[in-house]
Order: C-alpha cells, then sequence, then structure tokens
C-alpha cells in the first residue's frame, strides 16, 4: 500500500476529469438561469487539458515510469503505468477537441451542461479503464462509460434518428454489459480472484475448473468485441454513429474504441496471459486473429459502398478496429517482439483517434452549415 498523497498524484488526471464534471453539475445547478454554452465549453476543455498535463507531469516528474514500474493503490485493484497513462493522454485529448466543436453545434441547446458534463464522466470512465487491475473495477469503469454514452447519442431529443439510435445502442450495450459480467463471474469461480494477476497465477492449478474458465474467457472477448466494434459485434456501431450529434460520434468513434482497446490489452496481456489460456483450452490468440481478419474484410468492403457520410466512417471505423486487434493476434507465447506489436498497436490508435475525430468533426461542421448527408450533397 502507499500512503494517500501518493494516491491522490497517481490518479491526478481521473480526479480531474471527475471533479471537471461535477464543477459543471454545480454551476448548473446553482445558477441554471445563466447558462452559458462557451463557459462550460471552456471549463470542459480546460479540465480535459489539465488532465493531459497532468498526464504529462506523471510521465515527467518519474512517478510513473519504465524504470520506476506501475503504481500499485488500493489493495492491487488499481495499477497506473506507462500503458494507462498512454491511453489516459488519447481520451483526454479526444474529449478536449469534442468539447471544442460542441461549442458551436449546441450553441442553441437549452441544456449546454448536460452534454459536458456527460462526456467528462465518460472519460473519467475511460480514464479509470486504463488503469484498471481487478475485473470487478474494469466492469465498474466500463459502465461508467456506457451509461453517459447512451444519453450522449440520443441527446437531441426533438431528432427521432437520435432517439432510436440510443434506445438500439442501449440496448445492445445493455445485453453485452450482461455477457461481459457473466463471463467475469465464470474466471471469478474458476480462479477464485478478480485481481489481474492472481487470476494470471491461478490458471496454473486450475484443473477441473479450466472449461469453466474458457466459457469466461469467451464471454470477455465477446464484451471486448462490442466494445470495439469488432465484426459480428459491429451492427450497433453504424446505427449509433448516424444518429447521434456528429460530436458525439467523434467521441464514441476515438476515444470510446481506445477504451475498449485498453480493456483487451491489459486483461489479455496481464490476466490472461498466452499460457494460461491454453491451460483453459482457449487459444485467445487465435480468436482474436479471426477477429481482426473479419473486421478488417467486412469494415473496408460496407464502407466502400455507402452514400452517407457519417456511414462510411462508421464502418471505416469498424475496418481500423480490425487492425488494432492484429497487435493482440500477433502476439505469441514469449515472443521478443511482443512490446513492438503492443506499440505498433498503441500507436495506430493514436494517429487513428486524432484523425477520425478530425473527420467527424468535419461532419459536424458539414452539418452546422446545412449541406447534407450524402457524398453527393458534399461535392463541390
Amino acid at each position: 500500500m502507499v500512503n494517500a498523497p501518493t494516491a491522490v498524484t497517481a490518479l491526478l488526471p481521473v480526479l480531474l476529469l471527475a471533479l471537471t464534471g461535477l464543477v459543471l453539475l454545480l454551476v448548473d445547478t446553482v445558477r441554471p438561469d445563466d447558462r452559458s454554452n462557451t463557459s462550460m465549453a471552456v471549463v470542459s476543455a480546460l479540465g480535459s487539458l489539465g488532465a493531459l498535463a497532468a498526464t504529462a507531469w506523471l510521465v515527467v516528474s518519474g512517478t510513473v515510469g519504465v524504470d520506476t514500474g506501475a503504481v500499485h493503490l488500493f489493495a492491487d485493484t488499481i495499477a497506473v503505468d506507462t500503458m494507462a497513462l498512454f491511453f489516459i493522454a488519447i481520451f483526454t485529448s479526444v474529449t478536449a477537441l469534442v468539447v471544442v466543436a460542441a461549442h458551436d453545434y449546441f450553441h442553441d441547446h437549452s441544456n449546454p451542461a448536460a452534454f459536458y458534463s456527460l462526456a467528462l464522466f465518460a472519460t473519467t470512465g475511460m480514464a479509470l479503464l486504463a488503469v484498471a487491475n481487478s475485473l470487478a473495477v474494469v466492469f465498474v469503469a466500463l459502465e461508467m462509460v456506457s451509461l453517459p454514452s447512451y444519453v450522449l447519442v440520443a441527446f437531441l431529443k426533438q431528432n427521432r434518428g437520435s432517439v432510436e439510435a440510443g434506445m438500439k445502442y442501449f440496448l445492445v450495450g445493455a445485453l453485452s454489459s450482461a455477457i461481459f459480467l457473466f463471463g467475469i463471474s465464470l474466471v471469478y469461480a474458476a480462479t477464485g480472484s478478480l485481481l489481474f494477476g492472481d487470476v494470471a497465477e491461478a490458471f496454473g492449478s486450475i484443473d477441473e475448473l479450466a472449461g469453466v474458465a474458457g466459457i469466461g474467457i469467451v464471454m470477455i472477448i465477446g464484451g471486448v468485441a462490442f466494445k470495439t466494434a469488432s465484426v459480428p459485434f459491429h451492427f450497433w456501431a453504424p446505427e449509433a454513429y448516424e444518429g447521434a450529434p456528429a460530436p458525439v460520434s467523434a467521441f464514441l468513434s476515438s476515444a470510446s474504441k481506445a477504451a475498449g482497446f485498453v480493456v483487451a490489452f491489459q486483461l489479455f496481456t496481464e490476466a490472461f496471459p498466452i499460457g494460461a489460456s491454453v491451460a483453459a483450452n482457449i487459444d485467445w490468440v487465435l480468436a482474436f486473429g479471426i477477429l481482426a481478419a473479419v473486421t478488417m474484410t467486412l469494415g473496408n468492403f460496407a464502407a466502400a459502398v455507402q452514400e452517407e457520410v457519417k456511414r462510411m466512417l462508421a464502418y471505416s471505423s469498424i475496418g481500423h478496429a480490425g487492425y488494432a486487434l492484429i497487435g493482440l493476434a500477433a502476439l505469441s507465447a514469449g515472443g521478443p517482439a511482443n512490446g513492438t506489436v503492443m506499440g505498433a498497436a498503441m500507436a495506430h490508435l493514436l494517429v487513428y483517434g486524432f484523425m477520425n475525430t478530425g473527420a467527424f468533426l468535419f461532419v459536424a461542421m458539414a452539418e452546422r452549415w446545412g449541406v447534407g448527408r450524402t457524398f453527393a450533397d458534399y461535392a463541390g
């Protein structure tokens, strides 16, 4: 265990995001008649950039780094390491871009504080996902991301497409959460622990409960595939991205997708190492290889035949999920290049996050200009 100041310091980016969301709600509650879209956007952007600066400071100061190792907190349920900080940097950067772009998009909305606070709370969940070292924390953080996301997709309550997309996203998301949680419960039943390191160690003597653990791993793969919009769990993405406000589509396709991958990377390298999965008769490397191939193929071919810009970008993001899945599919037990493979997948997610956010934010501007939704409308 570490002392309280160290815990606060290590979790400073997460705490800043949560505090910013609470401040937005407090200001909106205390002064509901003086709602200012500009002030809300400024506070949200400053909170996101503050969390990004805190993330950079943790690395520069040596509090967390390759040499110092991870900072373990709260009985090892939280582990702040360089991979976690890398993804937190992606989450906070994308959130800052989205809230700035949302300033013009929601300039005439009656309650802008709701949008900005929900976005900050969802980002808080993503940051907590990045530092989770327990299956229980993973599930709680995943719900912290999902619940605000459902509301954000349906944020335009007068728009039938937005409400319908939010309802579909909620129904499918609730089912995937149940499957993911059931998988966690089976792994816990077989290993007797929720901590990543203890779960990996327990696979060495799992014996007759290997089948139970194997089913649990399969269910967890399904939950991760849904969150990353991988085929065949992708069908919610085109509907949600098309119906949601364009800044929300940017947020979901970049930050939320990266959150799904941080879960996959942490879980399957820490809790379910390759040797452990073989003990449970589950070759998740092969499973992710198949998912990657199918996702890349279907995502790109489906994107090529779309006529609406947002649906094309949605299917393109599905294809990019396949590219990132190669990072897991190319791992091998004790492979000397495993670090390079994971680093390449993380680099892809970093570049993809900024480029895809930019593409969707351009669509947001086009929607504000009343240009239209199809490629024919964009001509000229």
